[in-house]
């Protein structure tokens, strides 16, 4: 049995990944899919002092409160930053880090420079036309690499928006991405997600790091789930 905390991206909240929890469970594994501060059902909660620290300790303070050991930390997309934070702080708690498709900073880097100039200067522009630069509004699934249909339905429904202070937000870490723990890299290849092709050339050929690859989109837990499901499984064990 492993545990694994399943952690979402930018605009996704837990909510996301319950077809891919449903499968881990139904094998025997103890999952968690806790949402960041300011999103999905706790969006209630969205503030300008939201920043890239403060979701780095949401998943401090899971670790810490449900005293969880041994664990496979699974990042997608933005939620790769606060698995490499967390690993920072506390990684004798961790058995392995699985970046989906994820971004992977550096010390001192910030999220949304990590997009590139032209999608970080988009998204500023939607934060302040949509909410006076408190948060940016969600894309449409097909930038995810969802097509139309049921997946596609689901994720209008429930999408929400990021915390504009989470991405401008700067990544502090003692010790390099990892921290010395396994970390296996899973890359989404069809279609690319192209904001994140420079964190897939960071890591592609990173010392120590695995690489795996899913012929799928970018939310492969909404498309691909028993493969992604099936995926983490043989890298846990």
């Amino acid at each position: 049995m492993t545990t694994f905390v399943l952690l979402h991206g930018a605009f996704h909240g837990g909510w996301c990944w319950a077809p891919v929890a449903d499968l881990l469970r139904a094998g025997g594994h103890r999952v968690f899919t806790p949402t960041q501060t300011g999103l999905a059902d706790r969006r209630h909660l969205m503030s300008r002092d939201i920043t890239l620290d403060t979701f780095v300790l949401d998943l401090v303070e899971l670790l810490e409160a449900e005293e969880l050991t041994d664990v496979v930390l699974v990042g997608h997309s933005f939620g790769g930053n606060a698995i490499s934070g967390a690993a920072d702080r506390m990684p004798e708690r961790i058995r392995h880090l699985i970046y989906l498709d994820s971004m992977v900073l550096e010390d001192g880097e910030k999220p949304i420079d990590a997009l590139g100039p032209e999608v970080a200067a988009g998204r500023r522009r939607l934060a302040e036309s949509s909410s006076g630069g408190l948060s940016v509004p969600p894309p449409a699934p097909a930038v995810f690499g969802v097509p139309d249909g049921p997946g596609a339905d689901w994720l209008i429904r429930r999408l929400t928006p990021q915390p504009l202070g989470a991405y401008e937000g700067i990544m502090r870490l003692m010790h390099p991405p990892g921290n010395g723990r396994p970390c296996t890299y899973i890359a989404c290849v069809d279609p690319i997600y192209a904001p994140l092709e420079g964190a897939r050339l960071r890591v592609r050929n990173r010392p120590g790091w695995a690489w795996r690859e899913l012929a799928t989109g970018h939310d492969a837990m909404v498309t691909a789930p028993e493969a992604l499901a099936e995926m983490l499984v043989d890298i846990a064990g």
